[in-house]
């Protein structure tokens, strides 16, 4: 098992029920694969420095994780081809 850090930034115009199913979506593909999640931060809202996809502002979630190698792949798959997802960034501890 390997340690993981993701940030990802979650469309801020989305209402609070989107945000919660999105962190506990990506919550729950962690332990589904056999890892843990050590520790989910919510950032909050926070301006962007330029504008990504039209937009000004973003939800930002730091969550750290251990996970199997195979993990951070599928997580990203994921995350590329959902709508409420700005950006993200996986990285091994």
């Amino acid at each position: 098992m390997n340690k993981y850090e993701v940030l990802y930034i979650i469309d801020a115009s989305a209402d609070d029920a989107t945000k919660e199913a999105q962190i506990a979506k990506y919550s729950d593909l962690v332990t589904a694969a056999g890892g843990t999640v050590e520790a989910v931060d919510k950032w909050g809202i926070k301006k962007f420095a330029y504008p990504m996809e039209f937009k000004n502002e973003g939800y930002y979630v730091l969550m750290t994780f251990s996970a199997p190698a195979e993990l951070p792949a599928e997580m990203e798959r994921q995350m590329r081809i959902s709508d409420s997802i700005i950006r993200y960034l996986v990285i091994r501890k």
